[in-house]
């Protein structure tokens, strides 16, 4: 048997604890190691267990959770999953926690009906998983597990419907998940005003895209926005998927937009990238460029090799450069990746498929 990942829980909510404890402990691959109401009582804990993955609140007494973060990634990291309340001020935070060296974010779990503790639990377990499996580096500052769906939950596979691309402009698709908020920030921040039009899943929570759209736009020549239903693809434009909304791309002549849907877990996700690349396939085929970054899992493979098919120039994170190299690595096993190279190559390897050289 494989040795079971230890976690730490940290949190002032004794409520929280015991439901992230009930959830953890309903997984064979997870094991609560001990839990704490801040971090004082953490830092005990930790004189005599060393977690394999903390679960951190960001808004603690005593001490918050970005304090007692700086110092553990600082001394010695450890795998963070940010365990934070759905607020704009829980977000900022969040974020903040992000570029410190989190590597996940969850949001507190709510106990409202069956389904919402079933699917919470799902992404709650996998966000530990995937951080268990993260690079770190010093910052020098008993539930019922749901089948895990393809894309055919949301729309039908590629081969049951007639592919509509014409002659239309390019568009760009990306998908990332565990480490892909640094790893977007750093993509987007090499893409001039003018590039074509960019779709962007990256999982995260509901109401936390919008704080990570605005993040970006700040930052970014583009303009960055959480996707509303019917959005066009216009050049200079980000659209970023909302949290528990798929996201498709969509064409109405030679113009692209996005449709937004609810539906159930795809890839165990929510938005899902297999979702809004199987709609790139068919919508955009042969003006896609399509790039997969880092995260756990294999969400995305599928629907780039369709891409690959289609006609899209299909492009992966390399492993050096990936957090978790889980989903390139398997786009590149699925054989539908032209080019597989360092994040830092990609936005230039973007530009040049897209002007046609």
């Amino acid at each position: 048997m494989p040795q079971r990942i230890k976690v730490l829980i940290v949190d002032d909510s004794a409520l929280v604890r015991q439901t992230l404890a009930d959830i953890f402990s309903a997984d064979p691959e997870l094991e609560v190691v001990g839990t704490a109401s801040d971090p004082f009582v953490a830092a005990k804990r930790l004189e005599n267990v060393v977690p394999d993955v903390i679960t951190l609140d960001v808004e603690m007494p005593r001490m918050d959770g970005i304090t007692f973060l700086k110092k553990i990634m600082t001394q010695h990291p450890i795998p963070v999953v940010i365990c934070s309340a759905v607020t704009e001020k829980g977000a900022e935070a969040t974020f903040k926690a992000m570029e410190y060296g989190a590597v996940e974010i969850i949001t507190k779990p709510r106990i409202s009906t069956k389904q919402f503790l079933e699917e919470s639990a799902i992404r709650i377990c996998d966000a530990v998983k995937a951080a268990a499996r993260a690079r770190m580096k010093k910052v020098t500052e008993k539930l019922a597990v749901a089948p895990k769906l393809s894309a055919d939950a949301v729309l039908p596979p590629i081969s049951q419907v007639t592919r509509t691309v014409g002659a239309t402009s390019k568009v760009v698709v990306v998908g990332a998940s565990t480490g892909g908020t640094e790893a977007l920030a750093n993509l987007l921040l090499s893409l001039p005003s003018n590039c074509p039009p960019v779709a962007i899943v990256q999982h995260m929570p509901e109401h936390f895209t919008n704080a990570f759209a605005r993040r970006l736009d700040a930052m970014c020549a583009m303009h960055v926005k959480e996707a509303e239903d019917n959005d066009r693809m216009e050049p200079g434009k980000v659209l970023i998927a909302p949290g528990n909304m798929h996201m498709l791309l969509k064409r109405n002549g030679s113009h692209y937009f996005v449709e937004l849907k609810e539906g159930p877990l795809v890839r165990r996700h929510r938005p899902s990238v297999d979702v809004l690349f199987r709609s790139a396939a068919r919508y955009g085929g042969k003006n896609v460029v399509g790039a997969i970054l880092t995260g756990m899992g294999d969400d995305g493979a599928v629907g780039m090799k369709e891409m690959f098919d289609a006609g899209a120039y299909t492009i992966a994170q390399d492993e050096a450069t990936c957090v978790v190299f889980g989903m390139p690595q398997e786009a590149i096993k699925q054989g539908g990746v032209h080019k597989v190279m360092p994040l830092g190559g990609i936005p230039a390897e973007i530009l040049r498929m897209c002007n046609g050289n």
